[in-house]
């Protein structure tokens, strides 16, 4: 075995000439994957000056330079474009949509966790707190039931911190 079975990176071996090719070219495979930053998941062709680490997740219906990279983190280096395919687990957040996108082993996800609230499945299940609803007093137009219903909902917004008091 030659490279690692997971990132495919070079591994040294005893006798071998140019040893220091192979592991810059591992620390440069780690620099772009450990917190690693994605400029773009929606692109189908390289930028046209791209920065030297900078990366993207290569978009469907990859084109020129990144024909048949669908899916994979395509890195700049100072030797041209360097591609990594995605493992199951590995997240980038990625600049253009201020949230992660992890590879689930078949496709790049959104992560749950986003700057406007939380998402199960693609589908925004909480969002930014909103103000307080005050709680039904006094009247005749609800009942009892009604009040302890929704007295009831009140309380468990509140305990999650969808809403203040």
């Amino acid at each position: 075995m030659d490279v690692t079975p997971r990132w495919a990176l070079p591994l040294l071996f005893a006798g071998q000439a140019q040893k220091e090719m192979f592991h810059n070219e591992a620390l440069v495979r780690i620099d772009a994957l450990v917190h690693g930053i994605a400029q773009s998941a929606d692109l189908v062709s390289p930028p046209s000056s791209p920065g030297v680490g900078q990366c993207w997740i290569v978009a469907e219906g990859a084109e020129g330079d990144w024909d048949g990279k669908d899916g994979s983190v395509a890195l700049w280096t100072d030797g041209g474009w360097r591609f990594i395919a995605a493992q199951a687990g590995l997240r980038l957040l990625v600049a253009d949509r201020d949230h992660a996108l992890q590879h689930d082993g078949r496709e790049w996800r959104g992560g749950a966790e986003r700057a406007d609230g939380l998402y199960v499945d693609e589908l925004k299940v909480v969002g930014t707190r909103q103000p307080g609803i005050t709680a039904p007093t006094g009247g005749v137009t609800i009942d009892s039931e009604a009040r302890i219903s929704i007295a009831t909902m009140l309380t468990a917004l509140r305990a999650h911190g969808l809403i203040h008091s």
